[in-house]
């Protein structure tokens, strides 16, 4: 891959330490629901470097062990603007005993488990950041840290986070790939879950009493486009489950879906369209029981899962990210995704903030991998943002 050139003054930022504090974190397990040993890791190593800790009760609303964490590093300019940066602490499995493996620029898991990248390389960066401004005393206005609960889950930590316990209008989460792009576009997605209901009969004496739920489901499956519908919108098929022996026609199943698109008719239309498919599949399958015509049927919840995220190109914190990548020697864009992360809740909570790639590559894999020059790049431009936000943007 095309490796990040080095910045255009040198930096009092320590990569090395960044690096052993990444190795570290990644070592503690943290599971979504279990995130409260890192947390407390974290905490005390906040609290060394002067910010207030205190957690939300997220932890309580979702059955986890811990809430988010909100971190406060008081300003030293208190008239710039406060600022944000988020992360989340949570990873997915496999995820339990982690052992990372450093080949140069690259960490990588040992191929039994994910690595953790995402999302402690986001971590590690502010870490970094944060250690270094206080530090050398680099003046600052007020940064409010944000580390997230459960986002693995749905995004459901965010979702419970109370914004009134936060000043900053805008911010930066840290939780995306390539280092290059800041992700100012990203889709709003739909969550479906369908309950077909047949009618259970002996599979080898008598299946014509019978309706099969899972031949319901295959037929409105088998209806639907899926995968990558366009440029801007994707469906997709995630979990079905169903049945109770193989000698009986199937009574129940289950079916879980989602749909997303950048475009909010477009999302619509796919999901309206998921759902017709169920309805015109019921009408191919019936039988004749008792001398009465019966169906199966169908229950369906659907529901938005978050709303999608349109930073303008004239934003603030846009400006000011395009511009510390440029004072630094780096070209960064920005982007689009098709992946939904915290930014999309904070977003619609009314905190402007894009999504800055942190070096994380085949995330949610057991060939996970890290880039450590794309980490350095990206803590290089977060902590030019923190030393110059709230100045005139000429990016």
């Amino acid at each position: 891959m095309k490796q990040s050139t080095s910045p255009v003054s040198p930096s009092c930022l320590n990569l090395k330490r960044m690096k052993a504090h990444f190795l570290e974190i990644v070592q503690i397990d943290s599971l979504s629901k279990k995130e409260r040993a890192v947390a407390l890791v974290l905490q005390k190593q906040l609290e060394e470097i002067g910010a207030r800790v205190t957690y939300d009760d997220a932890g309580e609303a979702i059955g986890g062990e811990i809430g988010n964490m909100i971190a406060r590093l008081p300003a030293t300019v208190p008239e710039r603007p406060p600022l944000l940066l988020s992360a989340h602490m949570d990873t997915v499995v496999p995820g339990e005993g982690i052992k990372p493996i450093c080949d140069g620029d690259i960490i990588r898991s040992d191929g039994t488990t994910i690595l953790g990248g995402d999302d402690k390389s986001g971590i590690a960066i502010i870490m970094e950041v944060l250690r270094t401004l206080t530090e050398n005393k680099i003046p600052h206005g007020e940064i409010e840290v944000v580390l997230t609960v459960c986002e693995e889950y749905g995004l459901v930590g965010v979702k419970h986070l109370d914004i009134s316990q936060l000043n900053s209008k805008s911010g930066i989460v840290l939780d995306c790939d390539h280092a290059e792009f800041l992700f100012t576009r990203a889709p709003a997605s739909d969550r479906l879950e369908f309950t077909v209901h047949g009618i259970a009969a002996h599979a080898g004496v008598c299946p014509e009493e019978g309706i099969s739920a899972i031949q319901i489901a295959a037929d409105a499956i088998s209806r639907m486009p899926l995968g990558r519908i366009d440029s801007e919108t994707t469906a997709n098929i995630g979990v079905i489950e169903g049945g109770a022996a193989v000698n009986i026609v199937p009574k129940t199943v289950f079916v879980k879906a989602e749909s997303r698109s950048r475009n909010r008719e477009k999302l619509t239309a796919q999901t309206e369209r998921m759902r017709a498919c169920f309805q015109e599949a019921l009408q191919k399958f019936s039988t004749e029981i008792k001398g009465e015509r019966v169906s199966g049927r169908v229950e369906e919840n659907i529901w938005r899962d978050y709303n999608a995220i349109n930073v303008p190109e004239s934003a603030p914190i846009v400006c000011a990210v395009l511009q510390a990548a440029k004072k630094c020697g780096y070209n960064v864009k920005t982007n689009a995704t098709g992946g939904g992360c915290d930014a999309n809740i904070l977003n619609e909570k009314g905190i402007t903030v894009p999504n800055l790639g942190t070096g994380m590559h085949q995330i949610h894999t057991v060939r996970e991998w890290v880039s450590l020059s794309e980490m350095s790049q990206t803590a290089h431009v977060v902590f030019e943002v923190l030393k110059t936000f709230g100045g005139k943007c000429s990016a």
